[in-house]
């Protein structure tokens, strides 16, 4: 694998692939990888010849006060993961080689509606940085291919708008959760828990599978939603958000057979988010 973080020694790098009339996917990471990347790896290459993983993490879209110094930063322990994987090529570019003239200057991208609410509700800008930093990977290497988990499925739902609204010409392929033994959805950080929280932690995913139960039997949405909030509250974790909407993050109507549930807790220093898909009968919305 070989790693590089100059834009035309990319640029130049892809071109010849080109040549050759290779497909390229891509696999956007902010590092501190985990089972859950080597996921997105193992897909792309069933959908390439070339698979390109870019490890950036992104200060655009982390606010003021989240843990954008606290973020974990392994970087040659992902270059082992990635390696090992069968990526073909890291792009792992310095802040200051993406955002030259500093984050106030920069050009913003913002893709509106399925950006808003949830967790761009309860952290103002983050998506029109994620959309923002993903629009210039997706110019600097053009793939065909690229692929996202489903556990931040707000942000699969934004990529997927971009890419329809701005005619880019990239397949987004979605990669299904990848969780622990017990349940807890993979992700970086889950490095921040204690043994203690870490024990805890599963029971985002139970209670969900619970709740997802309760609206397939024809459950009131508004009762069910208010007994999850209040297990999680009981179990140790402040919810953020617990919202149950259509496939497409509108908000459920009489005639939604195909619906998420969205999470999103802090549980000590750690904001955990997941989802599950749910199966609504007739009566779930009356």
């Amino acid at each position: 694998m070989r790693t590089l973080q100059d834009i035309n020694e990319l640029r130049a790098t892809l071109r010849n692939y080109r040549l050759k009339g290779q497909r390229i996917a891509l696999v956007p990471t902010m590092g501190n990888l985990h089972a859950g990347h080597l996921a997105l790896i193992a897909t792309a290459r069933q959908h390439a010849d070339v698979v390109v993983s870019s490890l950036f993490v992104n200060p655009m879209q982390f606010g003021p006060g989240e843990d954008l110094d606290a973020y974990p930063r392994t970087f040659e322990a992902d270059q082992r993961q990635l390696t090992e994987a069968g990526c073909d090529l890291l792009f792992a570019p310095t802040v200051s080689a993406l955002y030259p003239n500093g984050l106030a200057a920069q050009t913003c991208v913002h893709v509106p509606e399925v950006g808003e609410g949830l967790c761009g509700g309860s952290r103002p800008g983050h998506f029109d940085g994620v959309s923002t930093v993903v629009s210039m990977l997706f110019n600097l290497v053009q793939p065909d291919v690229a692929c996202f988990g489903e556990k931040d499925y707000q942000q699969l739902a934004v990529i997927r708008k971009l890419v329809a609204d701005l005619h880019m010409p990239i397949e987004i392929i979605g990669v299904p959760i990848v969780r622990a033994d017990d349940g807890l959805a993979l992700s970086s950080r889950n490095g921040y828990l204690s043994e203690q929280e870490r024990a805890i932690a599963p029971t985002l995913y139970r209670t969900l599978c619970e709740l997802r139960d309760a609206l397939a039997q024809g459950e009131s949405a508004e009762q069910v939603l208010q007994r999850g909030k209040t297990a999680l509250y009981d179990a140790g974790f402040t919810p953020d958000y617990l919202e149950l909407r259509d496939a497409t993050l509108k908000p459920v109507a009489v005639s939604t057979r195909h619906a998420v549930l969205l999470a999103a807790a802090k549980l000590g220093p750690a904001r955990l988010i997941d989802n599950l898909s749910v199966q609504l009968p007739s009566a779930a919305t009356d």
